[in-house]
């Protein structure tokens, strides 16, 4: 099979156009045409040399997305469920702020990290997507924005999988979403989020960006953490931590740490005290991120009442740790990471 053409940096492309004869300066004119002008036929590359155009389309391919199916909240949040080349399937998700469109990409087609509350571990980890698999993901988004003359402002690593398991690919596609001659989306305005994957951590400290970091910790200690999240068997909560501090010390950037609650296992207010107490004890630059747990049918967890909520915030506050709750988006349609995909999954194992 011909590789993506949205697999390419623009430096791998400067290097493949070099090969074939040509200028390097052909590579940007070729980024231009697929990132800003987003066309998805090598023909259309007008300025381009027609035995150019004849080697782009005997050398690339473009990554197809076959719209399986989406649903529409009625918040704005719009959930997608893609059809892959090998008839895997995957989802997106754009959401509507106040400040602008945010796109939440996925990285593997399921995930095998295994948390206990989360639909995208059912039926375990496939594969792991390219870097121009999780591009195209955008520049569909991006596509469906420009008929209202919009465009992606921020972008969520935060689908389905564990992108710190899928490093390279989503280094690639994080390096091809920040050029100027590409989509030009802001570091700041980028996330990455993992589950703990403690050499990547390091690895991604060394990387010398300004895209933010996040951790799925949802537990204040290893114990409640090995329950609920079996990576934390490999990576244990103080080998997290330790591989976080690291990380701040290096960039000086703040951590968001995800905190899924569920009724009646980690909501607590002594798990909340808890949680402040190895925040403040390894002086962490930190906030909070408190996320009331979706309902999936398949886990049995029920989502922690509004008042306990604010009681497991107003514990952190007092305590000095910033933190806030995650306004909901797309309930109503099943918007939660894996939802979509386990009910497509489900109805073709009928």
């Amino acid at each position: 099979m011909k590789p993506f053409i949205y697999d390419y940096t623009l430096e791998e492309l400067q290097t493949w156009v070099k090969e074939q004869g040509e200028p390097a300066f052909r590579a940007g004119q070729i980024f231009d045409w697929i990132y800003v002008k987003r066309v998805t036929d090598f023909e259309n590359m007008t300025n381009l040399s027609k035995s150019l155009r004849t080697k782009l389309n005997d050398s690339f391919q473009f990554v197809t997305l076959k719209e399986i199916t989406h649903m529409k909240s009625s918040d704005g949040t719009i959930k997608f469920l893609f059809g892959l080349h090998d008839d895997h399937a995957i989802e997106t998700v754009v959401m509507k702020h106040n400040y602008g469109n945010s796109v939440c990409v996925t990285t593997q087609v399921g995930c095998r990290v295994g948390c206990t509350f989360c639909a995208s571990t059912l039926g375990g980890l496939k594969r792991n997507l390219t870097a121009g698999e999780i591009v195209a993901q955008v520049v569909a988004a991006q596509k469906i924005l420009d008929e209202t003359n919009e465009r992606v402002s921020s972008i969520v690593i935060m689908g389905t999988g564990e992108p710190f398991e899928n490093y390279e690919a989503t280094m690639n596609f994080l390096r091809i979403m920040i050029h100027e001659k590409g989509l030009n989306i802001g570091q700041r305005h980028i996330t990455v989020s993992t589950s703990g994957i403690v050499p990547s951590i390091y690895k991604f400290a060394e990387e010398n960006t300004q895209i933010n970091l996040a951790i799925s910790i949802h537990a204040p200690n290893d114990k409640l953490r090995s329950k609920l999240m079996p990576v934390n068997r490999r990576f244990p909560f103080e080998d997290v931590m330790k591989a976080l501090k690291f990380y701040q010390e290096k960039t000086g950037r703040r951590i968001t740490f995800e905190y899924a609650l569920i009724g009646g296992v980690n909501d607590q207010v002594e798990h909340a005290e808890e949680l402040a107490e190895v925040l403040i004890r390894m002086d962490m630059l930190a906030h909070v991120n408190l996320i009331p747990v979706n309902y999936v049918p398949e886990r049995d967890y029920v989502r922690t009442p509004k008042n306990e909520i604010f009681k497991f915030y107003n514990a952190l506050i007092d305590r000095g740790i910033n933190a806030t709750i995650r306004r909901e988006q797309g309930h109503d349609i099943a918007a939660a990471c894996g939802q979509l995909r386990a009910k497509h999954l489900e109805s073709n194992a009928r």
